[in-house]
């Protein structure tokens, strides 16, 4: 069975087309993440959708998202103008998580909400001068503070009382 998970962030757009012959909706779009050594620099993967998940990844998801992808690796060999093949893989997504969005959620939320009231323009406030004198702190009485002492009741039972 082949199933990938991987935590990575959006570093292109998702691009929607059509298959020519069946107007199957597919994404695509590349994600990077870190790599697995120290001083290596991250890995960019090409990310696929088809279907209803290529609508909803072309309509929900934006450059510096982040995201959690479940789906299968493979490797493709593409043709390079150098003259050689090269092998790369690829990512056929299944499902797709959303762990923070490019988009500030106060921005959303306030353009979202309908503003009923005018906002007043907001004032600048000048700060109040600070004094430089020391004002002294005043004293507290310190109190010395008890210690507790075990007091034995003698309802309770001793330790050697108990039947068992």
């Amino acid at each position: 069975m082949n199933s990938c998970i991987l935590m990575a962030e959006i570093v292109q757009d998702p691009q929607l087309r059509y298959t020519s012959d069946t107007q199957i909706p597919v994404a695509e779009m590349l994600v990077q993440f870190d790599a697995p050594r120290e001083g290596d620099p991250p890995a960019t993967l090409k990310v696929i959708a088809w279907r209803k998940l290529a609508e909803a990844l072309a309509q929900n998801y934006r450059r510096g998202d982040r995201v959690i992808l479940e789906g299968r690796l493979s490797m493709i060999l593409v043709d390079r103008s150098e003259g050689f093949k090269e092998k790369r893989a690829e990512m056929t997504a299944q499902r797709i998580h959303t762990i923070a969005s490019s988009r500030s959620e106060a921005t959303q939320s306030l353009a979202a909400a309908p503003s009923s009231q005018p906002v007043a323009a907001a004032t600048p406030v000048s700060p109040s001068p600070v004094s430089t004198t020391s004002v002294p702190s005043p004293q507290i009485p310190t109190v010395p503070s008890a210690t507790p002492t075990p007091v034995n009741s003698p309802n309770e039972p001793l330790v050697d009382d108990i039947p068992f």
